[in-house]
């Protein structure tokens, strides 16, 4: 953040511009984030990636209703968590623009940590459970309210659509390298019937949609979670879709770009301490049916974060950032291993979602 714009955001948070000093947090890849410290004040400052949303206000608004449904929950003692709040300027404003650039003032969670790689099952566990007590929160508040500021952001079928243009065009010569992976992929289209079949009988919810270790704060005594971060992807959609997250990138002991294919495994224990962290609080909201839809959920979306990945290296890395020529096929080639590997292990998956008692994995 340049000294101008420091000054700028002080200024209208009515903060000595002298005394303020700005630096960067966070691990986030979509928009850019700063703690701004001045005096006995800390703020959280953010600039908000216009490419990827492409209304900054529908964002904002999105958060501060969500927020407002929190706070009200909070206040008659049914949300333990700490809240992300927005912070005015004195204007009165939450999306400020300066320099044809939008920023946010957020309030700033102390005594708190992240993780971006989930340690252990009672990690596991608290995220998930943390999770699972947001989504109670919000299970009342009517989720078509919120804008949909990434349009088909879970949308299987047009991600399929979008590997066969990408496969037609083939604009690198790049389809010979990856006709295993793209011939199996193609194999799996059955999940885009299944999960129009499921969605006719399951409600639509508030979804966090990006629910990965790094977007949860621990306390820094207890260890336990503190707060539910960065709501931007906050849309109408279904739990098996955060949950699948969860799944997606919790579960594996590798990275999403790891190469040691016979190492992306689902870990049972870390698996299980899902399971027991997110039903819990939200047993007396789901049915039976919608409880066992968290499996399918598990399913789609590696297999989803794998047609993305292949769609893109066809496209000649046009999307995610590479750092080298087969990043996104090894990306795509991890996820499908970890699909596959869920696959193998489905039956017992479903035992364990199912089951109130979370089994036992030892010995097996």
């Amino acid at each position: 953040m340049n000294i101008s714009i420091q000054n700028k955001l002080s200024e209208l948070l009515a903060l000595p511009p002298e005394l303020t000093q700005v630096s960067a947090i966070g691990s986030g890849h979509i928009n850019s984030t700063w703690l701004l410290t001045s005096i006995d004040k800390q703020f959280i400052v953010q600039k908000l990636n216009t490419e990827v949303f492409k209304n900054p206000a529908q964002l904002v608004s999105n958060a501060k209703l969500i927020e407002q449904h929190l706070n009200a929950k909070q206040l008659q003692n049914n949300y333990p968590l700490e809240i992300i709040k927005h912070i005015a300027t004195q204007n009165d404003e939450h999306l400020i623009k300066i320099d044809n650039a939008y920023y946010r003032v957020l309030n700033y969670i102390s005594g708190s940590y992240s993780e971006d790689v989930v340690k252990n099952t009672q990690q596991s566990e608290q995220a998930a459970y943390a999770f699972g007590v947001f989504a109670q929160a919000l299970q009342d508040f009517d989720a078509q309210q919120l804008h949909t500021v990434i349009p088909d952001f879970h949308n299987l079928a047009m991600r399929f659509e979008q590997l066969n243009t990408a496969i037609t065009n083939n604009v690198v010569n790049r389809v010979k390298h990856c006709n295993g992976e793209i011939e199996y992929c193609l194999t799996q289209q059955h999940l885009i019937t299944e999960l129009s079949q499921v969605a006719k009988h399951i409600p639509l919810r508030v979804c966090h949609n990006d629910t990965k270790i790094n977007n949860m704060l621990f306390c820094n005594t207890t260890h336990k979670a503190k707060a539910v971060i960065d709501l931007d992807t906050c849309m109408a959609g279904f739990w098996l879709y955060d949950f699948g997250d969860m799944v997606r990138t919790f579960c594996s002991p590798e990275a999403e770009d790891s190469t040691n294919l016979h190492n992306v495994v689902i870990r049972k224990d870390i698996f299980s301490a899902i399971v027991k962290g997110y039903v819990t609080p939200l047993k007396s909201s789901m049915s039976i049916l919608e409880q066992e839809s968290l499996l399918l959920g598990a399913k789609i979306m590696p297999l989803m974060l794998s047609v993305r990945f292949l769609t893109d290296y066809l496209n000649n890395d046009v999307y995610f950032k590479v750092s080298h020529a087969e990043h996104n096929l090894e990306r795509a080639q991890n996820q499908l291993a970890l699909y596959k590997n869920i696959l193998s292990n489905e039956e017992w998956m479903h035992a364990c979602l199912v089951d109130e008692k979370i089994q036992d994995t030892k010995n097996q």
